[in-house]
């Protein structure tokens, strides 16, 4: 199996860790700073904007790990012992009494004086009520130790988590009834392009339906950003200044269209005279018009028209961007290496991102890769990266990206 292989040459083209570099980068020079407090159950999606620092050990006292018996281990001679109280969870102990057991269940605390818990497969409960143990026994089995999980002053979650069922249950844990998270962050979509309509409209000559704003806007939720839906801009320059200057009090303005080279890349023309232009032409396939700038101070991202090419860079490099600007460290998605199960003869100049899926463990792509083919995605459940000058045969390893890193 061939490796994976290094980027190659991408002419006047702006590599992609370049451009993903450099986003980052001015991600992090406008942190979004400001907070607020929600309760727990609101938290899912959002960024933890402080450490959350446990206050307790946890568990707070020792506590079997089993149903069955708490017992000292120097009193177990052989013989069987004495029952002398029953331990639920929930209730607190008396200390165990010399030359006793102790009936106790899963969770419960481990009375004073107890050293070991055996489990209740292992034990024999005479006619006479007293418990004798078939098994050899050693100090400390069975019991969770206080502060197993987390001690008092202890790091659980540090300031830039996005928060999950898993950190809100770890955060219930610890008794915390709400968490400080960053603010969403506020992006404008708008679509610009005279050949768009929206859905349920009837279309007229040379006239396409807009999926590109649904499809931001849903995704942008999922991210758990406030969306402000800025509709459709025509190809006017006029127009398309006077909008961006309409969306006031934004951290972002995201675009589909017009950032093409040409007479109608009217993005980029308002973003040279009335900002500046950061980013522009990137060795990505689909997807190389990408432009980022800033119009009267507010950050601009102008993705291609095309519905594949708004897939693919929005997954790879608006996506980190916004997650890096409310604090998120962790922003590229996950990536894992597997065979390609398709050839890939005339290597390119620019990175590829095929819409595939994993069958029988290899990755195969969809048959139409156009960046105008959105079904490509739909049937997809990954991106398959195909590096910069690379051919490939069945066989040698490919990087795929699930769709899932992605989307949430």
């Amino acid at each position: 199996m061939n490796p994976v292989g290094k980027p190659g040459k991408t002419g006047s083209l702006m590599p992609v860790e370049v451009a993903l570099a450099r986003l980052l980068e001015m991600a992090e020079a406008s942190r979004i700073v400001e907070r607020e407090f929600l309760p727990l159950a609101q938290v899912q999606g959002r960024v933890l904007a402080e450490d959350l620092v446990s206050t307790l050990d946890l568990p707070p006292w020792p506590n079997s790990a089993m149903d069955g018996y708490a017992l000292r281990l120097a009193d177990w001679t052989g013989e069987p012992l004495v029952v002398s109280q029953k331990i639920f969870a929930g209730q607190a102990p008396e200390p165990l009494q010399p030359g006793t057991c102790a009936r106790i269940f899963t969770g419960a605390p481990v009375p004073a004086g107890a050293d070991c818990v055996e489990m209740q497969e292992n034990a024999q409960v005479q006619a006479d009520e007293r418990v004798g143990f078939i098994e050899t026994m050693v100090m400390g089995q069975n019991i969770r130790p206080q502060g197993q999980e987390t001690t008092v002053g202890e790091l659980i979650l540090p300031a830039g988590t996005r928060l999950g069922p898993i950190e809100q249950g770890l955060a219930a844990s610890l008794g915390c009834a709400g968490l400080h998270v960053v603010r969403k962050v506020r992006v404008a979509v708008l679509s610009t392009g005279d050949e768009l309509i929206e859905p349920g409209q009837a279309l007229g000559p040379g006239q396409i339906y807009n999926s590109n704003r649904v499809l931001l806007c849903s995704w942008l939720q999922r991210l758990g950003c406030e969306v402000i839906d800025a509709g459709i801009l025509p190809d006017n320059l006029q127009t398309t200044r006077a909008k961006l200057g309409e969306l006031k009090g934004v951290d972002l303005i995201l675009s589909t269209g017009g950032v093409s080279v040409g007479e109608a890349d009217f993005l980029g023309i308002a973003l040279r005279e009335e900002g500046e232009l950061a980013l522009w032409k990137l060795a990505i396939k689909p997807g190389k018009p990408l432009t980022f700038g800033h119009f009267r101070g507010v950050p601009v991202i102008g993705l291609p028209g095309n519905p594949a090419s708004t897939l693919v860079t929005f997954a790879l490099l608006t996506r980190p961007y916004l997650l890096r600007r409310q604090g998120v460290q962790e922003v590229e998605p996950l990536k894992v290496q597997v065979p390609a199960g398709f050839d890939w003869p005339v290597p390119g100049n620019r990175r590829e991102y095929l819409r595939g899926r994993l069958e029988n463990g290899r990755a195969i792509i969809y048959k139409n890769q156009s960046s105008g083919v959105l079904r490509s995605a739909a049937w997809a459940d990954g991106l398959v990266e195909v590096l910069e000058e690379r051919s490939l045969e069945q066989g040698d390893s490919v990087y795929f990206i699930p769709l899932s890193e992605v989307l949430g």
